[in-house]
């Protein structure tokens, strides 16, 4: 199983910009589709986007898309998450998750799909 560390949460002001990271150990990283979620206080944990194994090929919500940017190093073992003007209603932990590659590019989006996971960074956007 691989091990996930979340890192570049923090307090922004609206319209401002973070970048998260996650980086993976214990198993080989490119075996894995990723993805980053977030849940709000009172809320269900949701999908915010998801990248294949090769990185080809992305997956956004509707709700960051334009926004926020998946991508991912190989080389590196590492995630990232590029989040761009940045709104209230962003403001959540947000995890980073794994799942061994399958036949389909990236398939569900659903956190029942993902078996790995971070232990959060908190992003907090201010009015």
């Amino acid at each position: 199983q691989v091990q996930l560390v979340e890192s570049g949460g923090g307090l922004v002001q609206a319209g401002g910009s973070l970048r998260l990271s996650c980086s993976a150990s214990g198993r080989t990283f490119s075996s894995y589709v990723m993805g980053w979620f977030r849940q709000a206080p009172g809320k269900e944990r949701e999908f915010v986007a998801a990248i294949s194994w090769t990185g080809d090929t992305t997956a956004h919500a509707d709700s960051v898309k334009g926004r926020f940017t998946i991508s991912r190093d190989n080389a590196k073992n590492t995630l990232y998450l590029q989040m761009n003007s940045l709104k209230p209603e962003d403001t959540a932990v947000y995890y980073c998750a794994a799942k061994p590659r399958q036949r389909t590019v990236i398939g569900g989006t659903e956190p029942a799909d993902f078996g790995s996971w971070g232990q959060g960074t908190q992003v907090t956007v201010s009015s």
